[in-house]
């Protein structure tokens, strides 16, 4: 620790670095008596030394740091008065008596400086002189500046005078405003309203926007009472200022007449520049817009760009939807460009209404494919039994997989169409795989002994692709006879199918399930072997350990792998040995699984072969090796 005075000498150095050094230690000890040559180095060239004296002084504090700090501002250097003013804003109001004096300063720069760092003290002190500052003083960047202090201090006790200062000129009311809307305070609502008739257009802008983010509802009539006779682009702030206040639903409680006619202001706000006005426009047509509030946000969605405009989009189309059908909807849904036609049917399928479904329909045979895809997706949200015919006439004419895959989705899977059961079935000799996949879980969703019937005779065939399908429904349909059906797929020469088999027997810890699964261990499909190992490792019965420690001797690494990994799992500590075993492994994989599942039992006996391995040459193998002895310490509480 170095002395005061071994302090103050370094600080009169002429070793810049000595002096730096020096700063930074009378900060740390805050050494009171440094501060004279702290204020001095503030004007230093060497920018390390003016850093360290700025901080040393932040440190320090106190009212005599205040005082010495203050001469700085009418110093002819600006950074020094910069950095001055920057210790002030933290430490200033550790003299407020000095600060406050210098409000009546005769410089009107050293008053905007003061109003300034006021502005940072966060006290309620400050609150009054800076409104006697914004009322009285002659200079009208100090009001300015006494105005925006006021508003970073955000009192509501400024209100009063923040109110009175709106007859101020026009330079002045900008900053009082913003801090009113920071303030918020319902008095000012008043104010800033009577302030509207005598307003530039500029400023009167500004009132709006305050007065809509302040979100007091008693400024909606004073709003609505001024759109009438407000030039258009204010007009439009208005209407933005009166959604955001009442929200879109709350509009359905305005008059029918005020209604009526703030949804012809709504409709001229959607051509604004303005992007927020446009949405909140967009936002309040949702409750109380028609065909033409349709057609204008039509207009503007389909300029959007589906990347870089998708919030936007997609709150376009939710209120296009909230709007509901009316003509210029359903002209858009039929017309030629297909940017249109894509919003509405998008908007449509959001839709809760009957009609809806019948409007979609009915384009649906005279657009192109692409088209015909919204649609398809389209009608699969919002159809119901009405759409039955539609999607059956769709199943037998239609070519397209993605137009079938969705008919087959609604008639199977939505309606559960035990009618449709021929035709689906059916589908399942379609070309496409993706299809045969969708008439597929169809099939699956109609269930019942029928179609139980039907994939037991599929089972026979020869076509592997028509037994996969098979073994898969009947492991999903879970019919009493699905076993016989599923014991025998296990034997089949087709390895795909094997493996469909097992994954169908999900209830792998009964007994009877483990003595079919077990034998599959051996199979000669590494893809069959790994499926077993899987389920295995979800079962922690006894028999379960037994055939995974089995697999710890596969040929294949990535079998034994997947062993050790779910014997980790299963924390058994009848595996220990054999994981002690594969820590000799060649394969440096199979040894860090092997040390994170003795982490995972845990015991002493996996403690000190943990222990050894730690002890190892490899950094990768001692990493792995203290992180699971540390796995072990945990669990003893260690």
């Amino acid at each position: 620790m170095s002395t005061k005075d071994e302090i103050l000498a370094q600080l009169r150095s002429g070793d810049m670095e000595v002096v730096r050094e020096a700063a930074f230690i009378a900060g740390e000890e805050r050494c009171l008596e440094a501060v004279p040559f702290l204020t001095e180095h503030v004007h230093s060239t060497n920018l390390g030394v003016q850093e360290a004296a700025d901080m040393a002084l932040r440190r320090i504090g106190g009212q005599e740091t205040v005082r010495a700090v203050i001469p700085l501002l009418r110093s002819d250097d600006a950074p020094a008065r910069n950095i001055a003013m920057d210790i002030l804003r933290e430490i200033g109001k550790e003299d407020f008596t000095g600060l406050l004096d210098l409000l009546h300063d005769q410089d009107a720069d050293i008053r905007i400086f003061v109003a300034d760092i006021l502005g940072s003290t966060n006290s309620l002190l400050a609150v009054q002189p800076l409104c006697d500052a914004l009322l009285r003083d002659p200079e009208v960047n100090v009001r300015y500046q006494a105005a925006v202090s006021l508003g970073n201090l955000a009192f509501k006790e400024a209100a009063g005078c923040l109110n009175n200062a709106m007859a101020d000129e026009e330079w002045v009311q900008f900053a009082v405003i913003e801090a009113l809307t920071k303030i918020r305070d319902g008095s000012s609502v008043g104010a800033l309203a009577k302030a509207l008739d005598t307003s530039s257009d500029l400023v009167a802008s500004m009132i709006v926007d305050a007065l809509g983010e302040m979100g007091n509802i008693k400024a909606v009539a004073i709003l609505l009472k001024h759109m009438d006779n407000a030039p258009t682009p204010l007009r439009n702030k208005i209407v933005k200022a009166v959604v955001n206040i009442m929200g879109g639903k709350s509009l359905t409680l305005l008059s029918e007449k005020e209604r009526e006619t703030f949804r012809q202001y709504l409709v001229i706000a959607l051509q604004d520049e303005d992007e927020e006005v446009q949405d909140a426009a967009m936002r309040g047509l949702a409750f109380v817009g028609g065909r033409f509030a349709t057609r204008g946000i039509i207009d503007i969605a389909s300029r959007l760009n589906p990347d870089s405009d998708h919030d936007r989009l997609q709150m376009a189309v939710d209120c296009i939807a909230a709007i509901g059908l009316n003509p210029a909807l359903e002209a858009a849904l039929r017309s030629d460009d297909p940017d249109e036609a894509s919003l509405a049917v998008e908007a449509v399928s959001r839709m809760k209404d009957a009609s809806a479904e019948n409007l979609l329909m009915d384009v649906f045979w005279r657009k192109d494919r692409d088209m015909q895809r919204d649609l398809v997706r389209a009608l699969v949200a919002v159809g119901d039994a009405e759409a039955t015919e539609f999607f059956l006439d769709v199943l037998d004419r239609h070519e397209d997989g993605t137009v079938l895959k969705g008919a087959l989705y609604f008639l199977g899977e939505k309606l559960r169409l035990a009618e449709a059961a021929d035709r689906i079935f059916a589908m399942l000799e379609h070309p496409f795989n993706d299809v045969k996949e969708a008439a597929l879980e169809a099939c699956i969703a109609l269930g019942g002994e029928d179609m139980a019937r039907r994939f037991e005779a599929l089972f026979a065939s020869d076509d592997p692709i028509q037994r996969m399908m098979a073994v898969y429904a009947m492991g999903r349909l879970n019919t009493p006879e699905a076993l016989t059906y599923l014991r025998r797929a296990l034997e089949d020469e087709v390895p795909d199918i094997r493996k469909i088999a097992l994954e169908a027997l999900d209830s792998v810890c009964r007994e009877d399930i483990l003595e079919l699964v077990g034998p599959r261990l051996s199979d000669e499909n590494r893809e069959v072997r790994l499926t077993v190992v899987n389920l295995l490792g979800a079962c922690p019965e006894k028999g379960a350990v037994a055939h995974l420690l089995t697999a710890l001797h596969d040929e294949d690494d990535w079998v034994r792998i997947r062993a050790v990994e779910a014997l980790g799992e299963l924390k058994d500590p009848v595996c220990i040995p054999q994981m002690v075993e594969l820590l000799a492994s060649d394969n440096k994989l199979v040894v860090l699984k092997a040390v994170e599942a003795l982490g995972k039992i845990g015991g002493k006996t996996a403690f000190r072969a943990l222990m050894s391995v730690a002890e190892t040459d490899d950094p990768e193998l001692q990493t792995a090796a203290e992180e699971a002895i540390g796995w072990i310490q945990e669990e003893q509480g260690e």
